[in-house]
């Protein structure tokens, strides 16, 4: 058959240790036997990345704008142990954070559901989306240890001169400050993000912060929410039979393992990043997950939901098979291609896209899986497959769908 021609490049951002060689699997085996693939390459690896003093992360937001669709691997954020494993100039940010920041978008993701494997929350009967604030907080945070007794101070200088000042902390010793920030236009983005998808889709939004605690920080969250609703949306939901409503973070969690899906669940930058993990995990596997990044401007940054699953990449340097689950890379390049396909009106390259996606979970309903879905699987006869065996099966799956 012929490939499947594409008339706009993909932003393509390569990342590191197992997804990187995952990711090489995925174009050879699944994408370019089928489509003539067009990218804008960007290496995201941790390597290039530090050659480039972090500046190749700030190129690929850019050529995102002006693409408008991206598909992102799963990438290192070093910690100390990684400046000495790879010998880093500086401990780079997060080039998820600085990506997110650069396109101020908010981040909807929900579990990848197959028929076999049921969730570890019985009640939950359908997908719950998370939706994270992909701007600010702990991900654009500035911070340094104090090295002995003194005072901490928090100061705002304004363009007029003017200071506000607070005492943080009269340090009697050694310790650790922290400051974080966020943006009133980039929350007001965020609310209406939320809101714009829950009409979209049809279900209910959920919006939790901890404003009892943080008194100005989250409440400020809260009320810009409440009053975009009030202003904008109260009349949308009454007459989409939809329903917003603000609680608590820790009694959105007791409400969630209680509830039975079908919901939007609105989160901080960090909030939801821990959330999505754990209703990822508890639906399966931190690589059933899709994600997506929504700027107000409308461009859209697919990638895979969990980190680069280090500990299989050490195995496969020394030679040794892997079983790593691949589901949640493969639905990062459908979701771009589908998209690139929408934005460009190439039908051919969205039913591509639907039928890879088809096709990958037809693949583990036939009891084809990796081991981490195995483990928990409900079906009797099951073939676990390592890393490249499994992609292999979806290629065989699709091939016969084609």
């Amino acid at each position: 058959m012929d490939k499947i021609k594409m008339t706009t490049p993909l932003v393509e951002m390569d990342g590191d240790e197992m997804t990187r060689i995952l990711w090489q699997m995925i174009k050879d085996e699944l994408l370019l036997p089928f489509v003539d693939l067009k990218t804008e390459y960007y290496d995201l690896g941790l390597e290039y990345r530090n050659e480039t003093n972090d500046q190749v992360t700030m190129d690929s937001a850019e050529a995102t704008k002006k693409y408008g669709v991206a598909v992102k691997c799963a990438t290192i954020t070093p910690n100390a142990a990684r400046m000495t494993e790879y010998d880093l100039k500086e401990m780079w940010k997060s080039p998820n954070g600085t990506i997110r920041a650069a396109l101020d978008g908010t981040v909807f993701r929900a579990p990848i559901q197959v028929k076999g494997i049921s969730p570890c929350v019985k009640n939950w009967e359908k997908p719950i989306t998370l939706a994270r604030h992909a701007y600010g907080d702990v991900y654009k945070n500035t911070e340094f240890k104090v090295p002995g007794a003194g005072k901490a101070e928090l100061v705002f200088t304004g363009e007029d001169g003017k200071e506000m000042r607070q005492t943080i902390m009269d340090f009697d010793g050694p310790g650790i400050i922290q400051g974080i920030h966020n943006k009133d236009k980039s929350i007001e983005s965020f609310a209406r993000a939320c809101f714009n998808y829950a009409l979209d889709t049809k279900q209910d939004l959920w919006f939790a912060t901890k404003d009892t605690i943080s008194k100005i920080y989250d409440h400020n969250f809260k009320d810009i929410f409440q009053d975009i609703y009030d202003k904008e949306y109260k009349d949308k939901f009454d007459a989409a039979g939809i329903e917003y409503f603000y609680t608590l973070i820790d009694d959105a969690v007791a409400r969630v393992m209680k509830a039975k899906g079908g919901f939007i669940w609105a989160c901080k930058n960090y909030d939801g990043d821990v959330m999505s993990d754990m209703v990822s995990s508890a639906c399966g596997s931190l690589a059933m997950m899709t994600s997506v990044l929504v700027s107000p401007t409308g461009v859209y940054e697919y990638e895979a939901a969990h980190g680069t699953v280090q500990r299989h990449y050490y195995k496969h340097l020394n030679g040794e098979e892997t079983s790593t689950n691949s589901v949640a890379t493969i639905f990062a390049w459908t979701g771009a291609l589908r998209k690139r396909g929408e934005l460009d009106g190439n039908k051919e390259l969205q039913e591509f896209a639907d039928k890879l996606e088809k096709a990958t979970l037809d693949t583990l309903e036939s009891g084809k899986m990796t081991k981490d879905l195995a483990l928990i699987c409900d079906m009797q006869d099951v073939t676990v497959l390592n890393s490249q065996n499994f992609i292999k099966a979806i290629r065989e799956t699709l091939e016969a769908a084609l």
